[in-house]
């Protein structure tokens, strides 16, 4: 069926999506390091929520937005950085927590934006878009 979000038979759903995009991401970071492309890409692999860490039956989980994972390489990643820790069940990111705000302002770092000057006309005020918040995650630069 397409979609990731897997309210049932996670193992099943998550297993055919990896076999479709296990090979095909290899392919795409093998050809941008063999090119010299990956010092000026960025790439970022991951969703806005994880799962939580208990069945909510039929062999699904619901969705978790306080702990999940994300991959990152490229360009002024610095490599082999593991960064943050969930809990002991795996339900809330306890250590280096990162906010939305803060992936947005290090991705946008790496893009070259300072996103404290990042700014849009709105209803009568300037809005960034990592709003008053955001730092960048200096610690899995390179």
């Amino acid at each position: 069926d397409g979609e990731w979000d897997a309210h049932s038979d996670l193992n099943g759903n998550h297993r055919g999506h990896c076999r479709a995009t296990d090979r095909p991401i290899d392919a795409l970071l093998t050809d941008l390091k063999q090119s010299g492309l990956i010092n000026d890409t960025l790439v970022i692999w991951g969703g806005e929520f994880g799962r939580m860490p208990v069945s909510q039956g039929n062999g699904g989980r619901d969705h978790n937005p306080n702990g999940f994972g994300m991959f990152m390489t490229g360009a002024g990643i610095k490599k082999g950085v593991s960064y943050g820790e969930l809990d002991d069940i795996g339900y809330r990111a306890t250590v280096d927590r990162v906010s939305v705000h803060d992936l947005h302002a290090t991705m946008l770092h790496l893009l070259g934006i300072d996103h404290e000057r990042l700014t849009f006309f709105h209803n009568g005020r300037r809005y960034r878009l990592t709003d008053v918040a955001g730092d960048v995650l200096a610690k899995i630069l390179a």
